[in-house]
């Protein structure tokens, strides 16, 4: 076991996963109200659905390509106050984004956001995989649970306050911002605090550290590395039609209102919620391979069926239950990754969380091209057969056979 695992003497700290699920609420809302006003610029500013799909890469790009490199340099120096500056660039975002003046000015904008999200994900993660005394699928399941609420809040928030007050008042949730850099700070004494006491051991103990004694071979790494990242690409494109697209998908098809649609987005959105806590536990306990096979392959028939659906309730129940089932998949898949490397939290959370993102971003603008030539609807029918791909499952081995120790 590695000295950072060893970080808290092997005692779960719920106080401060709980504390950090709290700050990926905050922060993913936050984020999540870039998707939730897409139907205000794009009749203000008079976009394409190729230039809304283009937003949502530009933002997921950002985020993307830093996260791994942030996780990387976080494994070598970590930064207990990286949080809040994370949280200062999406404070910036959003005051920008709630005056932006035209499409250049929202770019810019979620260009900010999204470096504030790939600073915040991997140093948190690195946080929660420390103070989770060995449960790392709880660990991480709470942690995430809090960025699925998060994501679930924005669009209701906008729904509530901002769809019929207009685009300035996102200014206000730019506060919120402000005061979660402040409740932030005992959180990163508290990292501060326990980066010190590893610093102590690893001068008094002599340790065969698994961060530089990997227990896997190099071609079992490499294999489960690429089957994990297709399955992340199967799930974020999918979660990408739904996430970017749906309001379009629902107005469209059953001529509800904006704000109506939004509020079956974040229902949706909530599903992903609960079904993220629930993965982590049940991975813990069962095995995380089997919550992968039933994750992204189990989802199939609902999403196959989903496009052909006629009723305005059902599609919101199959949505629901979509949500619950897809979302459970996401910490089994980063913990299985994080044994793989043990040592390397950060930089593999970084990878996943940035590879999540980017997929999801370049996905959105391929499929917004696709929805201006063809429309909406057909957007859902070609992603329905993503999750067939989760048949990768079967070339996942079993680590704890695997490890030489």
């Amino acid at each position: 076991m590695s000295t950072l695992t060893r970080g808290i003497a092997g005692k779960t700290s719920v106080t401060v996963l709980a504390t950090l699920s709290l700050f990926h609420l905050l922060n993913d809302s936050m984020q999540s109200m870039i998707s939730a006003i897409y139907p205000m610029i794009h009749e203000s500013l008079a976009l394409s659905m190729g230039k809304i799909g283009l937003i949502t890469l530009v933002y997921q790009c950002a985020a993307s390509l830093f996260q791994p490199m942030v996780g990387w340099y976080a494994d070598r120096h970590p930064q207990p106050y990286a949080l809040p500056v994370g949280m200062g660039a999406t404070f910036a975002g959003l005051v920008m984004l709630a005056f932006a003046p035209n499409y250049s000015s929202v770019l810019i904008a979620v260009v900010l956001i999204g470096i504030g999200s790939a600073v915040f994900h991997p140093e948190a993660s690195r946080l929660a995989y420390l103070a989770s005394g060995g449960r790392f699928g709880f660990a991480q399941s709470l942690f995430q649970v809090g960025g699925n609420f998060g994501g679930s809040l924005g669009p209701l928030l906008v729904a509530v306050f901002i769809t019929h007050t207009g685009q300035k008042n996102l200014a206000w949730f730019a506060i919120v911002s402000l005061v979660t850099i402040v409740i932030m700070l005992p959180i990163c004494q508290w990292y501060k605090r326990q980066l010190h006491i590893i610093r102590e051991r690893r001068k008094t103990e002599v340790v065969t550290d698994t961060i530089k004694s990997f227990p896997f071979p190099t071609r079992t790494v490499i294999v489960s590395l690429c089957v994990l990242l297709t399955l992340i690409f199967s799930k974020y494109v999918y979660w990408a039609s739904l996430g970017t697209f749906y309001i379009f998908y629902l107005k469209e098809k059953f001529g509800i209102a904006t704000d109506h649609a939004q509020y079956c987005l974040a229902l949706f959105s909530f599903s992903m919620a609960a079904g993220t806590l629930a993965g982590g536990p049940i991975g813990d306990r069962f095995g995380r391979k089997y919550v992968i096979w039933v994750s992204i392959l189990g989802v199939a028939p609902l999403t196959m069926l989903l496009p052909h659906v006629e009723s305005l309730w059902l599609t919101c129940v199959l949505t629901v239950f979509i949500g619950l089932i897809l979302s459970s998949a996401f910490s089994a898949i980063l913990i299985y990754a994080q044994e793989l490397l043990p040592g390397k939290v950060g930089m593999i959370a970084g990878l996943f969380f940035g590879f999540a993102f980017g997929i999801a971003g370049i996905s959105s603008a391929i499929l917004g091209r696709v929805a201006d030539d063809y429309g909406v609807m057909f957007v859902y029918r070609i992603c329905a057969y993503l999750p067939l791909l989760g048949i990768v499952t079967v070339f996942l081995p079993n680590l704890k056979k695997l490890r030489r120790y």
